[in-house]
């Protein structure tokens, strides 16, 4: 698909000069750093040394008195808690991570994962009922509840409390629990607005190590739970998540849990033990990795199978056990993967063979026997194919089940919402959500939303737009400037991987087609010293014919290390090229 280049916004001059004598850097990488709200040397200093020191204070979230009270108030009388959280990666983690330090001091604790299939998304009454039927006198809801205003009201008549931990966007009317900890309340003055289910989580933690002078460090230990929630749920890393990534990735890169280590033997990336009990790793871990390798195993077992297991995988710490379970999960991806390749393969033909949905501005295709674990993915999928807001439906327990996923600048959450009197649930954030609806509700609601969608994006052109954060020659690039861009990292929402572009460059020799319509390019400025670069190019075959007639070209890019043989070099991943014409 035919893609927009567009140059980000460039720091103001003068910012940008004084910031590079400053920290004795070029004036690109200053650039870099003014457009990610770096302007000063202190700045620079947080930026690139991130602390903990500079978490906020879990107090200052609504309703963190109440919840800790509540808790202590359970420990106390020796109450039984349900620590319930959603069946993703961020719900999983959480239940995980909450789980461990409340059962550090208190017995009287469980778990609970909603079954994907027979419960659905979020607080259940089969959950409740469990909880009474067991003794619980206290629910801690992680990653949900935030909506969940009459299984909260039902919990009441069982004499249960509930603390809800959600992220996620309140509706017009919160569910009357004894807390409610969500940084997105209207009345929560929490500073930072962006916390995933899990990081939630972590702050209820602090609050309690707080308040019961518990030391902070033995709160570190979490970190890796974290950095996986933020990672896999896709939210920004900036400010306070920035440092919980931060730490939550030194962590998994010197000391991984069992159930991380386990699952990572699948991804090719741990090298041996090192005889001390350590696993090394064959390079440095990121957060790409985390969405890549950890995220989609982790989220297969509840699709697939059960979310429980994800939470046994997370809190063991016997790793023969870990590894026991780490194979069941990495079996359940392998069929999540063929699952959503046939469902990804049949929306296409579907799509292709429709001339309305093919001329549509939306994408609402049904099928009612995909697998609802995958329907996710697969919209997802779709919106990369077609580029439009995209809801994948299929059918579950007698309702329409969907997942829907946008585009750059257009809020599905918004318009789904202007559909709320046609469906039974929804749920999510700007660029993803969660819906059910009834078979009878069905045709009218994919004409209301593809109504939404064409008003709304009215005389815009759905094309992919590739951000270009500053135009780079080549003799730029050297190890030095290498080094200060890593520090950059970890990279994600609101700190993408700088992306640079390159004019008029040419192939120096050697250039050709690998694998799969893959390039591998060696490239120079015929005009500027520099270079010259080897450079990789997925999926981009089809210029091989234009590229080795020495035509010039521009290119888009990230600059990246490539180790092969031993040997470590830096190289230019092309994420498009474009010919002057």
């Amino acid at each position: 698909m035919q893609k927009s280049w567009v140059l980000k916004t460039q720091g103001k001059p003068e910012v940008v000069g004084n910031l590079a004598k400053e920290l004795g850097i070029d004036l690109y990488l200053s650039n870099l750093l003014v457009q990610r709200g770096v302007n000063s040397l202190d700045e620079a200093k947080t930026f690139f040394r991130p602390s903990l020191k500079d978490l906020f204070d879990p107090f200052r979230m609504k309703d963190m008195d109440k919840a800790i009270g509540r808790i202590e108030q359970a420990i106390t009388q020796k109450e039984n808690i349900l620590v319930y959280g959603d069946y993703d990666v961020d719900g999983t983690s959480a239940v995980a991570l909450v789980y461990t330090f409340l059962h550090s001091f208190h017995e009287s604790i469980d778990f609970y994962i909603p079954d994907r299939y027979t419960e659905g998304y979020g607080i259940s009454i089969k959950g409740i009922d469990f909880a009474h039927q067991t003794g619980v006198k206290l629910i801690i809801a992680l990653d949900c509840g935030i909506k969940a205003e009459e299984k909260v009201a039902y919990a009441k008549t069982k004499g249960i409390d509930f603390i809800i931990c959600d992220h996620h966007r309140p509706g017009p009317k919160l569910p009357e629990a004894l807390a409610i900890l969500d940084p997105k309340r209207s009345d929560c003055p929490y500073p930072y607005k962006e916390l995933s289910g899990c990081g939630i989580g972590f702050k209820l933690i602090q609050a309690y190590a707080q308040k019961n002078k518990i030391p902070f460090e033995n709160l570190i230990r979490y970190l890796d739970l974290v950095v996986i929630s933020i990672a896999s749920d896709i939210v920004d890393i900036t400010g306070e998540n920035r440092i919980l990534a931060y730490f939550g990735l030194r962590l998994i890169n010197s000391r991984p849990r069992p159930g991380l280590e386990a699952l990572l033997r699948y991804a090719s990336v741990l090298k041996k033990d090192d005889g001390n009990g350590e696993c090394v790793f064959n390079r440095e871990l990121t957060v790409t990795d985390l969405v890549f390798m950890i995220g989609p195993r982790i989220n297969a077992a509840g699709r697939i199978e059960s979310g429980k297991n994800s939470v046994r995988l997370l809190i063991t710490q016997d790793l023969n056990e870990a590894l026991l379970i780490a194979d069941q999960i990495n079996s359940n991806n392998i069929e999540r993967k063929n699952l959503d390749a046939l469902a990804t393969q049949q929306a296409i033909g579907m799509i292709n063979a429709n001339e309305d949905l093919k001329s549509a501005r939306s994408t609402v295709i049904f099928h009612p026997d995909w697998h609802k674990g995958v329907i996710g993915i697969v919209a997802s999928r779709l919106t990369e194919t077609f580029y439009r807001p995209t809801i994948v439906l299929t059918l579950s327990n007698g309702l329409i089940t969907g997942s829907a996923r946008s585009v750059k600048d257009f809020d599905i959450y918004e318009a789904v919402d202007a559909c709320s009197d046609l469906l039974e649930h929804f749920g999510g954030h700007k660029f993803a959500a969660g819906l059910s609806l009834k078979p009878e509700h069905l045709a009218s609601f994919c004409t209301r939303f593809e109504s939404i969608v064409q008003q709304r994006l009215q005389g815009i052109e759905l094309i992919p737009v590739v951000e270009i954060d500053i135009k780079l020659p080549l003799s730029a690039i050297n190890s030095r400037f290498y080094g200060v861009l890593k520090q950059f990292a970890p990279f994600g929402p609101g700190n993408m991987a700088p992306l640079f572009m390159t004019q008029g460059v040419v192939d120096a020799g050697g250039s050709r087609v690998v694998g799969k319509n893959h390039l591998k390019l060696c490239v120079v400025h015929p005009e500027i010293p520099g270079g010259p670069f080897s450079a990789i190019a997925f999926q981009q075959g089809e210029h091989f014919n234009l590229i080795e007639k020495q035509i010039p070209f521009n290119i888009c890019y990230h600059v990246e290390e490539n180790e092969w043989n031993g040997s470590v070099n830096l190289q230019l991943n092309i994420k498009d090229i474009k010919f002057s014409d």
